[in-house]
């Protein structure tokens, strides 16, 4: 398993009345999996990301209570820095990372901090910046670039340590259609060319439906539904209810099927499917009256 967490707790603040935000969490994430985690505000999304990486429990005062497995390595072993070149993390807001004052320095921020060989370095930058398609824009500054770009940069950088597992919070939250689009096919063309472990927090879970193997709904720190977009968006009054939105054409599809005149017996995830499937529809009625008025 790339990711393996188990009966996993965790509280901000050491005080016994202080909440618990992430409440007896177990999950498994396998090798070169897409895995989108979503559910309402102040749900422990962020939370469970800081835990992958080893920031919760080093970086932030609390109690930490189970176990935290990724890329083999148990995070209670072992410092931030050493689980930074299995686990990649890559947040909302791409201007809270950037530190240098062009890409490429970026994206060499994180090998040139391990020592690497300079040849490496400028392999992994070159490799890192061609993989997100941003090789155009080496030496530009990250200032100059938009938001989708930006993002790019973030996950060049992430990408540049040589991670076995990204975790992206919310990383297509601030980026219009096209960027959000462009940063979800990348990601799942590098889990597919290099196994990569993809964990993604997403409100908008409609743009990841054409990429993910797995759904997650977290809330009040627990997680509530898992499972494939299909087996996941089937729970329509479960997911409203928690306040997930659900792609329209899904929405169309849960409509359809309680009308018996469309005979619909599984819900849509992409337009395309519902393309076809309406097209198919259309030509059965059309055999149907043809063969009635022979």
């Amino acid at each position: 398993m790339s990711v393996s967490l188990r009966n996993l707790w965790w509280k901000y603040g050491e005080k016994e009345d202080v909440p618990w935000i992430l409440k007896g969490i177990t999950l498994d994430v396998k090798e070169g999996e897409f895995v989108v985690v979503t559910g309402p505000n102040e749900s422990g999304k962020t939370t469970l990301c800081l835990c992958l990486n080893g920031l919760i429990p080093y970086n932030y005062l609390g109690v930490f209570k189970g176990h935290v497995e990724v890329a083999g390595m148990d995070t209670r072993d072992h410092k931030t820095s050493e689980l930074a070149e299995k686990v990649g993390m890559v947040f909302q807001d791409p201007d809270c990372q950037f530190i240098t004052l062009s890409v490429d320095t970026e994206v060499a921020f994180g090998p040139e901090n391990f020592g690497l060989p300079i040849d490496e370095i400028e392999e992994r930058v070159d490799w890192a910046l061609k993989a997100v398609r941003m090789e155009d824009y080496k030496y530009k500054p990250p200032r100059a670039l938009s938001g989708g770009q930006k993002q790019r940069v973030a996950i060049a950088a992430a990408l540049a340590m040589r991670p076995d597992v990204l975790v992206l919070d919310e990383p297509t939250s601030n980026l219009d259609p096209v960027g959000k689009a462009e940063v979800l096919e990348i990601i799942s063309e590098l889990r597919k060319e290099i196994k990569l472990t993809a964990v993604i927090v997403e409100h908008n879970i409609e743009d990841c439906v054409a990429f993910a193997d797995r759904f997650i709904l977290l809330y009040d720190g627990k997680i509530e539904l898992s499972g494939s977009p299909e087996e996941f968006l089937k729970h329509e009054e479960k997911l409203k209810e928690r306040w997930v939105r659900l792609p329209q054409v899904t929405e169309l599809s849960h409509l359809m099927m309680t009308n018996e005149n469309f005979y619909l017996k599984n819900i849509y995830l992409t337009l395309n499917q519902a393309y076809e499937s309406v097209d198919q529809m259309l030509r059965r009625q059309r055999l149907g009256r043809k063969k009635e008025g022979s």
